[in-house]
């Protein structure tokens, strides 16, 4: 190798970025993220500057006042990916509680939990709910602050730092969150002279922040941020009844615990206190499923109910959960006859596909409902049945056993389309029962910084598909998208038709989790975006003091997180397998 090329230069006092199209943009060292991605879409109109969030610098996500210092990829993130949500909402509620504080100060505000048209519900914690012309002048002052461009400021502070500011303010639930913090230091934002800690990145101004609404709802208030699928428009909020009960339960239950926050969890886990709560949490979720099966068996015996069809999305439990039910069917004189939805399914050939021409077994044209409704309605009336058995290796249907029901037997059918009026148009509603299954709730870090039940279903899975499918974290990772897209689709869409809603959350969960699910997190491969995702969340798993191997023991082996965590005692078993209709 010649070395008539080389020659010595002089240090660059800038750094060039390049984007997946091959073009490169280059500016002085130290220049932050945001200028690059502004440079770079003022050259494409199709970009909207201000739906751009944060940006992935060589396969890490980074917010947007990140200073390049090296030559670098850069992918930018929007306001309609994941993460640009994430970061959208988190800073959307700095902008909510800081307007709260301006107005009415000394004011304490709770994000509770969100609601699926997007949108956060919170509460005031320490004084009357807000008027509707009280509303009205938040939003004026949030859309003031907005206008005006304030900058959100980051510092990093040690613990100690931190930890007066929350006592000076009262903030316990933070005070609490600290005492598992291993790192001596704490990033904190600021706005407008208030600052608070905030569970990831930020925006680092508010004039990003132009989409939002706030909705007055009894007790407290909707804040409204825009749905990844519409960035640019806010939809109508429509009233969940079913829903609002659920939520307000688990808040009951939690108070009930004295577990409101995953700080005061910590405590009782450290404490070894644990048992008790486990034991609570489980005998809530028995009384849930014993009322919903008494429902079913009052309506069964009045004539209706002959069908329970059981839906929910990913990772809620509903294997374990239509078991249990089962079971408190059987001690209330109904036999369960389980019906597998899948052997329904249409010959490989008549598979509807999607819009990459894959075959889509979610789509609801892949049952064929004709014959699906017919034997059905055969089975409630008495009828003997042959039914069809669908083979996945080859995609072809087969006849199956013939079956018969008697007088005290109830069909149980769990599937994708369970709460879609759609499955079942031939069957009359009055014998319809139809239960929604869905970790509904879960334990926020503290006041602002909610833990969402997505990322919990995601862990779970993770979980369950190393102890079970053979799968590792990356491959669950990379699936979660295309689950989402279809529990949206699907699922989501019909909640609401649902006569029980079944929150199969556990207060203890994610101290359960995060032995198991951390060690699964940290094999992915870093620089690669499912590792993106496994980092976010190792950060809030490790505001979780774990369980230990004798507290996991535990957990009983009838508990739905069983299904996940392994050894349940419900796996092997089969709800009416020793008379399982006649032939």
């Amino acid at each position: 190798m010649t070395t008539e090329h080389i020659s010595r230069a002089q240090p660059r006092q800038t750094v060039q970025v390049t984007f997946k199209d091959g073009s490169t943009l280059e500016g002085p060292l130290g220049t932050p993220i945001e200028a690059f991605l502004q440079a770079a879409s003022a050259d494409d109109p199709r970009i909207d500057p201000l739906m751009i969030m944060g940006g992935v610098l060589d396969g890490r996500l980074r917010e947007l006042a990140y200073p390049v210092k090296r030559d670098a990829r850069l992918d930018p993130v929007v306001l309609s990916n994941s993460d640009g949500g994430r970061i959208y909402r988190r800073s959307l509620v700095m902008l909510m509680s800081t307007a709260i504080i301006e107005l009415w100060p000394g004011t304490k505000v709770s994000v509770r939990y969100a609601i699926p048209e997007g949108g956060y519900y919170c509460k005031l914690l320490n004084r009357p709910p807000l008027t509707p012309d009280e509303i009205d002048a938040l939003d004026a002052h949030m859309r003031l602050i907005v206008a005006q461009d304030d900058l959100i400021t980051k510092r990093v502070v040690p613990l100690d730092e931190a930890g007066a500011l929350f006592k000076a303010r009262s903030e316990d639930d933070k005070i609490r969150l600290l005492e598992q913090r291993t790192r001596n230091e704490l990033t904190l934002y600021g706005l407008r002279g208030h600052e608070d800690y905030h569970y990831g990145y930020m925006l680092p101004s508010t004039r990003y922040l132009k989409y939002f609404r706030l909705i007055s709802v009894n007790g407290g208030f909707i804040l409204q941020y825009p749905r990844k699928e519409n960035p640019r428009e806010l939809g109508p909020i429509t009233a969940y009844s079913k829903l609002g009960q659920v939520f307000h339960q688990a808040d009951t239950w939690l108070e009930r615990m004295g577990v409101e926050d995953i700080g005061r969890l910590n405590r009782i886990v450290r404490e070894d206190r644990v048992h008790e709560l486990i034991l609570v949490a489980e005998a809530l979720h028995e009384q849930q499923i014993a009322s919903i099966a008494g429902d079913i068996c009052d309506r069964h015996n009045d004539g209706g109910a002959q069908l329970v069809l059981i839906a929910g999305p990913s990772s809620s439990g509903k294997t374990t959960f239509s078991k249990r039910l089962a079971i408190q069917l059987l001690a209330h004189g109904l036999r369960p006859f389980t019906l597998e939805m899948d052997n329904y399914f249409v010959s490989r050939e008549q598979t509807p596909r999607d819009a990459n021409g894959d075959y889509n077994f979610e789509d609801l044209r892949a049952i064929d409902l004709p014959l699906f409704n017919q034997q059905l309605l055969q089975l409630m009336n008495g009828e003997s049945v042959v039914l069809p058995r669908f083979n996945f290796v080859n995609g072809q249907r087969s006849e199956g056993r013939a079956v018969r029901l008697e007088r005290n037997q109830i069909i149980i059918a769990e599937g994708i389309h369970g709460l879609n009026p759609n499955l079942v148009p031939d069957i009359p509603v009055k014998r319809v029962y139809r239960v929604y299954v869905s970790a509904l709730t879960q334990l926020n870090t503290d006041a602002h910084n909610r833990i969402s039940t997505t990322d919990v279903r995601l862990l779970r899975r993770i979980v369950r598909d190393a102890q079970h499918r053979g799968y590792n974290a990356t491959d669950t990772i990379k699936r979660w998208p295309s689950v989402r897209t279809g529990e949206k689709l699907n699922i989501f869409a019909y909640q609401e038709n649902a006569d029980a809603l079944f929150n199969s959350a556990l207060v203890y969960e994610l101290a359960a989790l995060r032995p198991l699910a951390e060690p699964l997190l940290l094999q992915v491969e870093p620089a690669t975006p499912p590792h993106i995702e496994a980092n976010r969340l190792l950060g809030f798993l490790r505001w979780v003091q774990p369980l230990s191997i004798e507290q996991q023991a535990m957990i009983p082996d009838t508990s739905l997180l069983r299904e996940f965590i392994g050894a349940s005692s419900l796996h092997d078993y089969h709800p009416g397998e020793m008379n399982h209709g006649r032939g």
